[in-house]
């Protein structure tokens, strides 16, 4: 009589497992409606488990949990910026914006939950989780440049620039990642060029740092 293969053993999840699961449960239903729209029932039904559980991990309820799956999808896309300080500052800012376009791609859910969380739900905290994405991409920006005390002029610039990556990512989801990734990135980087030379003309710090880019080209 041939022996039967043992049952699997069923695994325990940890507890830095279980909150990741409800984190991911959570961004997936964030992302496609409105906050107020989603029930701490449907995070449960989404990771498989118990209201209860939901409850044990975030007691605090939705709202804890909005912004921790916030706060999780925020500080992953923080680490997209991270980038050696060697070679021409724009093959740099290339490869971050690669980063950043395959977080995009593979976590649009969460992406989108994480733009969505700036401008729906009016809260201090939340404002300050997207917000703080934001700026940690500039200072990144600023320290590839070598900018260590940006004047008003190129600290609007970046920013600037910064939303309409935002903006362009986000229409990128909407139009079935259409361009290509990488023609997309390509694009953005000549668009960063292209704001920073109009503001040259008007701000003698930016004017300098255009014509290093240049001859770093």
């Amino acid at each position: 009589m041939t022996p039967q293969a043992p049952t699997p053993a069923y695994r325990r999840l940890s507890v830095e497992e279980r909150r990741s699961q409800l984190l991911d449960a959570a961004l997936g239903l964030f992302a496609h409606r409105a906050p107020e729209d989603v029930s701490l029932d449907d995070v449960a039904e989404a990771a498989g488990v118990s209201r209860p559980l939901v409850y044990r991990y975030f007691p605090g309820g939705k709202q804890q949990l909005y912004e921790a799956a916030l706060r999780s999808a925020a500080e992953e896309l923080q680490h997209c910026f991270d980038e050696p300080r060697e070679g021409p500052p724009l093959p740099r800012l290339a490869r971050a914006l690669d980063r950043y376009l395959t977080f995009v791609d593979e976590h649009d859910a969460g992406f989108s939950a994480l733009l969505q969380g700036g401008s729906v739900v009016e809260t201090s905290r939340t404002t300050a989780i997207v917000d703080g994405v934001r700026r940690a991409a500039a200072e990144h920006i600023f320290s590839h440049l070598g900018v260590t005390d940006p004047g008003p002029r190129l600290r609007m610039t970046v920013r600037m620039w910064i939303t309409a990556v935002e903006a362009a990512s986000l229409i990128w989801l909407d139009e079935d990642k259409q361009p290509p990734a990488d023609e997309l990135r390509d694009w953005l980087v000549e668009q960063f060029v292209a704001v920073l030379t109009v503001t040259a003309g008007r701000d003698p710090q930016t004017a300098a740092l255009v014509a290093g880019l240049a001859g770093d080209g």
